[in-house]
Formats: C-alpha cells, sequence, structure tokens
C-alpha cells in the first residue's frame, strides 16, 4: 500500500498524519505549513507539530540514478522549487475560494441596494404627484394667495384647473367627426399625390436666406399653414419667430418676446396664430397679422421644448424638460392639465394623436409615454430607444408612431400591438433633428445631417438632399407631398419640387 502526501501527491519519504483531519503528508512539507500558516491545510483548523502522528510504512525506494544522469546538487534545488509551488498553489486555491464569497456577499448586498432606491425612487414619485395634486387645491381654498400672483408673474395662465366638461364634450366631439371622416376616405390615395419618381427628382426650387439673426445664428425649427401652404413659420437660436409668406414672397410677422433658443413652432389651422416654444421656460401664442403675443404661459419650470396643436383647434399641448406636460386654451391663455412623467424624466418631443383623444411624450432617456388626454394615465411605453427622443409623428390613420432618437435611429411603432415594427439605423456620423409623415401616409422625411425621404410600408429611402451648407432641423410636406420646405442652422429655409 503506498501513502500520498497531501500537499505534493506523491509518496512521502516520511509520512505523518495529522490527528486533526486525519491527512497524510510528507513530514517536512507539512512542518513547513503549519510553521508558515498555523493551520491544517484540509479543514483551516488550528494544528502544531506535536499533533503530527508519525506513520510506520515501508521506506519507499527511489529507483537508483544512473551515473552519469544528473548531479545530487541539481536534484535538491529542483526538489526545494517544487515544494514551494505546491505550497504556493495551494495556498492560491484557498484564496481563490474567500474571494468568491466575498464577491457573492457583494453582490447579494448591491442587489438588495438597488431594490431599496428602487422603492424610495417610486415614493418619491407618488409624493411629488400628491404634492402637485394638492398644490392647486390649496390655492382655490385661499381664493388665490401669494402663490397664484407669482405665477401670473410669468404668465397669464393661472393654475391648471382640470379640463372642464363642455371642453371634453367638445374633445369628444371632434373625434368621433374625424373618425367617421377617416372610415368614408377608407385606404384610397390620395388624387394627386407626388409618385416615388417624381420625388426622387426634387431640388431646390426656392431658397429663403437669412431670415434670423448672424448671432447667434441658425434656424432650429420649422412649420408650414396646412390652410393654403403659403406660408412657413419658424423658430431660431435667436429667440425669434418669423413668419413668412412664399407667394407673394414677404415677411408676415417678426414675433419678439422670447429670451432663449426657440424649440419647437407650430401653426393653428383656421387660426391667424402661431405658437412657439422656448428655452425661456414659456411657451406663447401670438397673431400673425402684427407678430404681437396673445398669452404667455409660464407654467412649466424648465425649457418648453415640445408644441402640439389639438385637432379641435382650441388646446395646446406642451412638454418641458422639468418633466410635465400641459394641455391648455389657445384663446383663454388657461392651462387645464399639468402632468409629470412617472419617473420624472424631461419631456424632450410630444405630439397629439389625429383623433386628438390622445397624445404621445418622448423623453430624455428615450422612453415614449402614450397618455390618454381624459384620465391623464399612461396607457403604454416604447423603450426601443436608447436616447433622447428629439421628434415623433403620428401617421394620418393613427395607427403607427414614427420617432427619432439621438441614438441615431428611427423607430416606427404600430400602436394597436404596441410593439416595434421597423427600425431604421442611421451612420454613426449622422445626426437627426426631426422627422415628419406626410398627410397621406405614404412618405416620411427626416431632416439631421442632410435630408431623407422614405417610402412608408416598405420604409425603404427614396432620396436624399444635400442642398443644404449646415444640419437641417426641421421639414414639412406640402399637400399631397407635391414639396418640401426644410429649415437649416445655415439661416435658410429651401423649397424642394420638381
Amino acid at each position: 500500500m503506498s501513502l500520498i502526501c497531501g500537499l505534493s501527491g506523491e509518496v512521502p519519504e516520511d509520512p505523518v498524519v495529522s490527528s486533526i483531519s486525519g491527512g497524510v503528508y510528507e513530514r517536512r512539507l507539512i512542518e513547513k505549513y503549519v510553521d508558515e500558516y498555523g493551520t491544517d491545510p484540509n479543514n483551516g483548523e488550528a494544528l502544531a507539530k506535536e499533533q503530527l502522528i508519525a506513520i510506520k510504512a515501508p521506506k519507499f525506494v527511489k529507483p537508483k540514478l544512473a551515473p552519469l544522469a544528473g548531479v545530487p546538487g541539481l536534484l535538491k534545488t529542483l526538489q526545494d522549487e517544487w515544494d514551494s509551488v505546491m505550497l504556493y498553489n495551494h495556498t492560491l486555491k484557498q484564496q481563490l475560494q474567500s474571494t468568491r464569497q466575498e464577491l457573492s456577499h457583494a453582490l447579494y448586498q448591491h442587489d438588495a441596494a438597488c431594490r431599496v432606491i428602487a422603492r424610495l425612487q417610486k415614493e418619491l414619485a407618488a409624493a411629488r404627484e400628491a404634492l402637485a395634486t394638492l398644490k392647486p387645491q390649496i390655492v382655490m381654498s385661499n381664493g388665490g394667495g401669494d402663490h397664484r400672483e407669482s405665477m401670473a408673474e410669468d404668465g397669464d395662465i393661472g393654475q391648471p384647473m382640470g379640463i372642464p366638461e363642455p371642453v371634453l364634450k367638445k374633445i369628444v366631439t371632434r373625434n368621433e367627426q374625424l373618425t367617421a371622416e377617416r372610415k368614408q376616405r377608407g385606404k384610397a390615395v390620395p388624387e394627386g399625390l407626388a409618385t416615388v419618381d417624381q420625388i426622387k427628382g426634387y431640388h431646390v426650387t426656392h431658397s429663403i436666406p437669412s431670415l434670423h439673426k448672424t448671432t447667434p445664428g441658425g434656424i432650429t425649427c420649422i412649420d408650414i399653414q396646412t390652410g393654403d401652404y403659403k406660408q412657413v413659420v419658424t423658430g431660431g437660436n435667436d429667440g425669434m419667430v418669423v413668419v413668412h409668406q412664399r407667394d407673394p414672397e414677404n415677411v408676415v410677422a417678426s414675433c419678439k418676446g422670447h429670451t432663449g433658443k426657440i424649440n419647437r413652432v407650430a401653426f393653428v389651422p383656421t387660426k391667424n396664430v402661431v405658437l412657439s416654444a422656448s428655452d425661456d421656460k414659456t411657451f406663447r401664442a401670438w397673431n400673425v397679422e402684427d407678430g404681437k403675443c396673445l398669452h404667455t404661459f409660464g407654467i412649466h419650470r424648465g425649457a418648453v421644448k415640445a408644441v402640439s396643436v389639438h385637432p379641435a383647434w382650441d388646446y395646446v399641448l406642451s412638454a418641458s424638460l422639468d418633466s410635465t406636460w400641459a394641455f391648455s386654451d389657445i384663446a383663454t391663455g388657461r392651462t387645464y392639465r399639468l402632468e409629470s412623467d412617472p419617473d420624472n424624466l424631461g419631456i424632450t418631443a410630444a405630439q397629439f394623436h389625429p383623433d386628438g383623444m390622445i397624445l404621445a411624450a418622448g423623453t430624455s432617456r428615450g422612453i415614449i409615454r402614450i397618455w390618454e388626454i381624459r384620465q391623464a394615465e399612461s396607457a403604454a411605453n416604447f423603450t426601443d430607444h436608447l436616447d433622447e427622443v428629439v421628434g415623433m409623428s403620428f401617421s394620418e390613420n393613427g395607427y403607427h408612431l414614427v420617432s427619432a432618437s439621438k441614438d441615431n435611429t428611427v423607430q416606427v411603432w404600430d400602436l394597436r400591438k404596441l410593439k416595434t415594427i421597423k427600425t431604421i439605423t442611421m451612420p454613426d456620423n449622422y445626426k437627426i433633428n426631426d422627422v415628419v409623415v406626410d398627410q397621406s401616409a405614404t412618405y416620411m422625411a427626416v431632416a439631421g445631417t442632410d435630408l431623407k425621404v422614405y417610402r412608408c410600408k416598405e420604409w425603404s429611402e427614396v432620396v436624399t438632399l444635400k442642398e443644404h451648407t449646415a444640419d437641417v432641423t426641421g421639414v414639412r410636406f406640402g399637400p399631397n407631398a407635391s414639396f418640401l420646405v426644410s429649415s437649416s442652422l445655415d439661416r435658410s429655409v429651401k423649397y424642394f419640387s420638381e
């Protein structure tokens, strides 16, 4: 019977057994280990040399070496090195096991901490929501008070009061009317719609230079009057809102009052009014005829990034980096509803659904929430974007939502299935600023480093227009996609057609 050393794995010359663990070792190896660590290698319990019991066993006879096979001194050195390596290897195994246990414990603690943080954030959001609900009640019970007076300094909108029943009735009636009109139209392609071949031949047919100041220069957004499509409104880094008419060509109005960059502009159909959202934490309604401000809405406490006109043409949706969106009356300047993002994320884009009963709000972290206006509840979340949402557009039939993000993608969402049906990824060095779907839901335009037009359903690129000398910041379609109009940081507005 041969004995094997528990440290070296070899037959020991002077075997001993541990009275603590029963392990067999080479005496010189275990004594070195005890001198260094004072424990039994097998179970880690304390061990002294006196607790080692010699084993009487037949002496292991090593085969004799040939006279010229090697030098005895060299063999002794190699043996000592081997012993050291075995001891070191055993120690490393023990340290590895200990480190694994410590890592497991640390990961458990981290997971527990994350759960606590998530719970506290949820409680904080609930507390803020409760506070936001309580403040208007306090103001109303005190007959206005100092807080309402301080709000009046920022604008003439007062406190959110909830959507009145007549307004809700008007929204529902408009929704029913639009739904009936859509069913009546069916899926027929509008007569006179531009063909793919025609759009491929689009080029600059008209250019308007220098609508805004040179310092700070650049046009940041654009919208088109959808009545006769003769007027466009632009906003710039200079804080100006400019209404321009193409035929006959002239500047209809220059609206001054904002103290920060303009982030979004919008025409109000059937009314001679334009809306603007600014970094100065306000959004405004302007009279196009004289360029005067009708109302300044100061309900937000951060830069206002978006405005969208309700299909009833009387109400406006605004969204801000303070994580809130608001539903306001354009004519009276009254804000009816102010709601916060559940995760307190800044809202960077917002758009009414074509039927007017829901809205979409895109956030700084790429989450898009679908809100129901009457109950002010988040009905659905889309989370495929990885960075800030910069633009959104609903298809006219209301089935799809197109969104653009700083993650360099354009996502197409199916609102019926609540999922992404197409992702268009731009090149790494491409910058997306805006996206829009034409009235027939046949074409989509993306404004960014250049101007791209896609055919919907197939989502194939039709044409790329590179006539601007700087980033394209906004784009809109003419009737039946008969032309495109775009704005750019090169301070120009360009019309593209055959």
